[in-house]
């Protein structure tokens, strides 16, 4: 297979289009901070809490629709041992935006946090939010390595070009435009990369339906022809793994900072609202070209094909099977279209990555820990370094390891089980405490790690109900246990939390050893002449004086 040129070429201009359109963006952030001088760290984290609503809106499901999204329906519909009941991201994510616009993004826009672990640092202190950070920065690391894998298969498969090369030339220029920009740049690019995600699907999709390859798709959903039926099948004994697959889309992704960051950049609890909402109704019309696309790989005789057999399953290819369709079941030029979208669903994953980890590296760890008294201009460079450390740490997992399952399943395991019960935790129940929080996120790490991981070689220690070989022959979980493990951490932090608070608040334990600090404090109420509370008094007694630490709306 020969060098793809026009589609090098094509890749080239829409590398130039989104680089920019982040220069541009970039311009517009400087202008931002000459208006707002001293907010030059919440403009490039936050844009200012300003950001538009339709490009609140773009950006939001252009971060969730990345290329794991769009690679990872399309291979589960197409896998004959799973199907399109697999395919779950669409709706989980609908669940995801709903709970977040209905009961996280009120609290957190409310209290006009910088990041999603600005009330742990608050609550808890820095040592404990400082443990707490870390699997977030992980995660976040994990998710550049996984989008950067999509695209570099994608790349090799249709443009013919090496692997390598591809990873490094998307990292290097998501990395730039993160930079030169922050939120605005990795907001106005989303605008444009959604679109072209959109359009480049829609546009591979008649091709596909119509290619003299396949069946008619609705000929294969239900009835075996070249391989299982599409549609697949959720059977008894695989019931809990499939509702544990479906919780840990639906309610990891609300432990990350990126879905944060764009709650916190709107001008409003309504407007962050909105967003959400209307977010979820993109996320499950931009699904449907990948159940489609994995559809017809699946009613596909490849023995017809160029490609030939064995199949791309029995390949050992499955993952690939969206670039593999276009590249072989649509014309030259189509294929291109299919690998624009990728492109454009990896930029925009990696690029909310980048911001997100610089958030939390250099607002609270760096600012709020190592330098309180750094200044604007230093804080600029800090969340630079940080970006690109975090690009290059994301980029070199690549080399390690090409399976984007692997690094999907490790980073969106550590949000579920760790991070989201601590959050529901320090958001919605008074009673947590670092003691509480302690508690549950060693019980988190540890029995997750005890439930084992097959997809990076680790042996379960414990073996849940239902532990069994699966299709493939790899001994596999099908007990819901990262719900498990989840509940269990959030009922950890909170009876913990409860015992501790009666311990010292009715003075069981000495206060001398009461490092986080749980003991409630008796304000004294100054009651003027008349003997009535004044409003002051009032808000002092209840806790509800304005947070000095927080920031404001410039």
């Amino acid at each position: 297979m020969a060098l793809n040129v026009p589609g090098l070429v094509v890749m080239a201009g829409f590398y130039l289009v989104i680089l920019g359109t982040g220069i541009w963006a970039s311009m517009r952030s400087k202008k931002e901070e000459k208006k707002c001088k001293g907010d030059g760290m919440e403009i490039t984290l936050l844009a200012g809490r300003n950001i538009n609503l339709m490009v609140g809106i773009f950006t939001l499901t252009a971060t969730w629709v990345g290329g794991g999204f769009i690679l990872g329906i399309a291979e589960a519909t197409y896998n004959p041992t799973l199907g399109a009941v697999w395919a779950l991201m669409p709706v989980p994510y609908v669940l995801t935006f709903f709970l977040g616009g209905f009961f996280f993004a009120k609290p957190m826009r409310e209290n006009n946090y910088l990041t999603m672990m600005d009330p742990f640092q608050k609550k808890y202190g820095n040592a404990m939010a400082t443990a707490l950070i870390f699997p977030a920065l992980v995660a976040d690391v994990l998710w550049v390595a996984r989008t950067l894998v999509s695209l570099g298969g994608t790349m090799s498969v249709i443009l013919d070009l090496p692997y390598v090369y591809s990873i490094i030339i998307s990292s290097v220029v998501a990395i730039i435009y993160t930079l030169l920009g922050g939120l605005y740049s990795v907001a106005y690019t989303d605008v444009i990369q959604l679109i072209l995600i959109f359009v480049s699907l829609w546009v591979c999709v008649p091709f596909l339906l119509t290619n003299p390859h396949s069946l008619d798709i609705s000929l294969t959903a239900y009835n075996q022809t070249f391989q299982a039926p599409w549609v697949g099948e959720v059977k008894l004994d695989e019931a809990g793994k499939w509702f544990d697959d479906f919780m840990l889309l639906a309610l990891g992704g609300l432990a990350y900072q990126a879905f944060y960051q764009r709650i916190l950049s709107a001008s409003s609890y309504t407007q962050a609202q909105v967003t959400c909402f209307a977010s979820s109704a993109f996320c499950l019309v931009l699904g449907i070209p990948s159940v489609l696309i994995g559809a017809v790989a699946a009613s596909t005789d490849w023995n017809t094909t160029s490609y030939g057999l064995p199949t791309p399953y029995d390949r050992g290819d499955a993952g690939s099977i969206l670039p593999i369709a276009l590249q072989y079941l649509t014309p030259v030029y189509i294929s291109v279209i299919g690998i624009g979208a990728v492109a454009a669903a990896v930029m925009s994953s990696m690029d909310s990555a980048l911001l997100s980890s610089a958030s939390l590296f250099s607002s609270n760890i760096y600012k709020n820990i190592l330098r309180k008294q750094a200044s604007d201009r230093e804080m600029q460079w800090v969340i630079r370094i940080s970006v690109v450390t975090v690009g290059v740490l994301g980029t070199a997992l690549t080399f390690l390891d090409n399976s984007v399952l692997v690094f999907w399943i490790v980073g969106v395991d550590m949000s579920y089980t760790i991070m989201f019960p601590q959050l529901v935790c320090i958001l919605f129940f008074k009673v947590s405490n670092g003691y509480g929080a302690s508690v549950g996120y060693l019980m988190g790490i540890v029995l997750r790690l005890l439930s084992g991981e097959p997809l990076i070689g680790l042996p379960p220690a414990i073996r849940f109900p239902g532990y069994r070989l699966n299709d493939e022959g790899r001994l596999t979980q099908f007990f819901p246990f990262r719900t498990t493990i989840m509940v269990i951490s959030l009922l950890a932090i909170l009876l913990i939390s409860w015992l501790a608070s009666i311990i010292f608040n009715k003075e069981l334990v000495s206060e001398k050893w009461d490092v986080f600090k749980v003991k409630r404090k008796q304000t004294p109420v100054v009651k003027p002449l008349d003997g009535k509370k004044t409003n002051t008094d009032n808000e002092e007694a209840s806790g509800k004086l304005l947070d000095t630490a927080t920031t404001t709306r410039c």
